[in-house]
């Protein structure tokens, strides 16, 4: 992983947790998010025939599924320059309009970080 510098220790945990969901399950994307008490949710890309969800979405599925009440922050590895607007959606329901989402490319340098809202 390329090392980001001004990366808080967090941030760079959720990255690296996003990442190897990516490399290990051979997804398109994969996902972290870290909730108010800092546990953390990890998730790649779900491509069935009767359900399709990115890796971010699934990712708040988990923390919600698993009781979060707020988000601090998520990361999604992924070739696309930015989160979608249906990603960030799905952060901003949980943790609201600032939460940062950290865009970062497979090799793990964060290209961007947007909020969710």
């Amino acid at each position: 992983m390329t090392e980001t510098p001004a990366l808080d220790p967090e941030d760079r945990k959720i990255v690296t947790l996003a990442r190897s969901a990516r490399a290990r399950n051979g997804v398109p994307e994969g996902a972290a998010v870290r909730d108010e008490t800092g546990r953390t949710y990890v998730a790649g890309t779900v491509a069935l025939d009767s359900l399709q969800l990115s890796a971010l979405r699934t990712a708040v599925a988990m923390a919600v599924a698993s009781g979060a009440k707020s988000l601090e922050a998520a990361a999604v590895v992924t070739e696309s320059d930015s989160a979608s607007e249906e990603d960030r959606a799905a952060v901003r329901d949980l943790g609201g309009p600032g939460t940062p989402v950290l865009v970062a490319s497979p090799d793990g340098t964060v290209r961007a970080t947007v909020s969710a809202g």
